[in-house]
């Protein structure tokens, strides 16, 4: 329950048709291997203390009173187990029968939920037996307790607030306008479903489906109970089709005829995160009863899927399709700005690095796009101090290769009339050093675009924005950033993809080489030829800054809860001990705050994914913000 997660069950529970007895017995066993197993949320199927195939024994007052009895049982044995359970069982109310989830928790009932759409077509002859519930709460008595009754039934949890409990039954989902709409709005982080619904040809795709796209229309965590095998087959088969969903992505499911049981971790903070900065979600809670219920606030251990790359997607089919969808956003932006500028020239600075090859890439798009010749793109290389023989050879191959107009222009000299200039020591390899070069290449592209009558094309991406890792007016500026949305992580599959799809084997070589070559901005002087200045030695790896990036500006999680999730993420990889997750994670706040100002003046580019820095767009932030209040809670962390 720690950071918002709920270890959270939907079992399809064994059961023979009107045996409550037996049904409550198969149902607290359930129960108690849901408890044993860390499960604080436990959702059955529909009906399951009767069955849902009773007909019309329904209306036998046995039937009834068995199920409250049964009903009684199962409050009792939950007493002792720290969880909160939805079951289903008929409810006489009023002179009336409905059919009814029951939510209890440590032995108390705590309301009872009547199913709002009652099918009668096909198969399904539910008005027969049982009354539509009502959105009026009052109050029934049942199992000797007094209870409330209606829809519009909302369950908190005191020790996780953001831990909300909607309920709704089978058909109201499949209705057009679904009681859950209504529970969501009012303040449900998550649905529970319990749900008899038979099995026929091509069902349990669409019964995915609905269960996925109302999590995710709804933000919320969508848990489907359905019955399975015990169930009556005089003219229906069930399968016990259990799935848990989560904002539109599905988290477990057991499949029909499986394992009848599904158990996955809710996070409700990232749905109350995404209802935050959802402002087309608007609460409304008119008419609703809240109910309040207290757990064991414990640390929840997380078997769901963490991805270590949250931008990159691990199947290579849709990670395919991911880099060529990128490739053609940023090559449409570029081919707008280019047109509209009416620029004769695209001019990239060319460094035989990953950032710069990408830029080069798209550029060769937008031209072809526009239906002009690569060669309008005027690629530079400009050796300084730090520049290898092998990323100077690669910028020249992959500037041939693609058929762009190529220029060398040493900036030795201006640099060192720079230093002389500012009375900077040539052997005092400092900030000053670094910089320097950086601010004279930046001055050289500038004036070239000038001269041509083009355009700077910004080569550096969505990792080093965050990071800062860029010289203020140096690399940090440009007239067009084509890679501002692209973090470091996502930059290297991309420029992969476009290898494995080259045109012919030099320039499948060379860009193969630029992959291969670390990552260095190549400020400081070259060691026996070699990269001296290795970017991830000094900031950190991109795969865990990219981690951070995306769980701080995509959910506003703290510094505790990301360090959780890496920790979840990392795990049995040798190189990410606890220790270098935590110096990473400390050193990426830092330097977040620190360089705002540099985020704060971006040139334009188009947003790619749904973390993007653009001081325009997705990002407002103070460029003297403090970050005590985060590193504060970083060194509560045990390190």
């Amino acid at each position: 329950m720690e950071h918002g997660f709920i270890r959270s069950a939907a079992v399809s529970c064994a059961l023979r048709v009107a045996d409550c007895d037996y049904n409550a017995g198969q149902i607290i066993a359930e129960l108690r291997r849901c408890a044993a197993e860390g499960v604080q949320l436990a959702v059955c199927p529909e009906l399951c203390i009767t069955g849902y195939t009773c007909g019309d024994l329904f209306l036998q007052r046995t039937l009834q009173t068995g199920a409250e009895a049964a009903l009684s049982r199962i409050l009792q044995a939950s007493e002792e187990l720290d969880l909160i359970a939805a079951v289903g069982l008929p409810v006489a109310a009023g002179g009336k029968l409905y059919n009814c989830a029951a939510v209890l928790c440590r032995g108390q009932l705590l309301g009872v939920v009547p199913k709002t759409c009652l099918p009668n077509y096909g198969e399904f002859y539910e008005k027969r037996w049982f009354t539509p519930g009502s959105t009026q709460v009052q109050a029934i008595e049942l199992c000797g307790q007094e209870v409330p009754f209606g829809t519009s039934l909302l369950f908190r949890c005191e020790t996780e607030r953001s831990f909300v409990l909607g309920v709704e039954i089978c058909e109201d989902l499949w209705s057009v306008l679904p009681p859950c709409t209504f529970h969501a709005l009012a303040g449900a982080t998550v649905i529970a479903n319990l749900s008899a619904s038979d099995e026929t040809v091509g069902k349990a795709e669409y019964r995915r489906q609905l269960v996925q796209n109302q999590s995710a229309r709804l933000l919320c965590g969508y848990l489907y109970a359905s019955a399975a095998h015990g169930e009556s087959t005089q003219d229906m088969v069930f399968a016990g089709h259990d799935l848990i969903a989560e904002n539109g992505a599905l988290l477990a499911e057991a499949k029909p005829f499986g394992a009848m049981r599904a158990v996955t971790e809710l996070d409700c903070q990232r749905l109350e995160s995404e209802r935050m900065r959802n402002t087309s979600f608007e609460p409304a809670a008119d008419g609703y009863v809240t109910v309040p219920f207290s757990l064991e606030r414990r640390r929840t251990g997380l078997t769901r899927f963490v991805d270590p790359t949250p931008f990159v997607p691990g199947d290579a089919h849709r990670r395919a399709e991911r880099c060529e969808l990128i490739l053609q956003m940023q090559a449409d932006g570029l081919a707008k700005r280019l047109e509209h500028a009416h620029a004769k020239t695209a001019v990239i600075g060319i460094s035989g690095g990953l950032d710069s090859c990408l830029a080069l890439l798209v550029a060769v798009r937008a031209m072809k796009q526009l239906g002009r010749p690569a060669s309008d793109i005027l690629a530079v290389t400009m050796p300084c101090f730090g520049t290898t023989k092998r990323t100077r050879s690669n910028a020249e191959i992959l500037c041939g290769e693609l058929g762009v107009s190529f220029t060398e222009i040493d900036i030795t000299s201006t640099v060192r009339s720079h230093f002389a200039d500012i009375g900077q020591d040539e052997a005092t390899l400092d900030v000053t050093f670094e910089n320097g070069q950086a601010r004279v290449r930046t001055l050289e592209l500038m004036d070239t675009a000038n001269r041509t009558g083009g355009l700077v094309v910004g080569t550096g991406d969505l990792s080093e924005l965050a990071l800062g890792w860029a010289t203020y007016n140096g690399d940090h500026m440009s007239m067009y950033g084509v890679n501002a949305g692209v973090p470091k992580t996502l930059v290297r599959h991309i420029v992969r993809y476009e290898a494995d799809t080259a045109a012919n084997r030099a320039l499948r070589d060379v860009l193969l080489d630029i992959l291969d070559t670390p990552v260095s901005p190549e400020l400081l002087p070259a060691k026996d030829g070699e990269i001296a200045q290795k970017t991830e030695d000094l900031v950190g790896p991109y795969e865990l800054h990219d981690f951070y990036l995306y769980h701080v500006l995509r959910f506003g999680f703290g510094p505790a809860k990301i360090f959780r999730l890496a920790q979840a993420a990392f795990a049995g990889r040798p190189e990410y001990p606890d220790e270098v997750l935590y110096k990473w994670l400390r050193n990426f706040y830092w330097r977040f705050f620190a360089q705002q100002f540099k985020r704060s003046c971006l040139p334009d580019g188009p947003k790619i994914g749904s973390v993007t820095l653009s001081p325009r767009g997705d990002w407002r932030m103070p460029s003297d913000a403090a970050v005590a209040l985060w590193l504060a809670e970083l060194e509560q962390l045990p390190h």
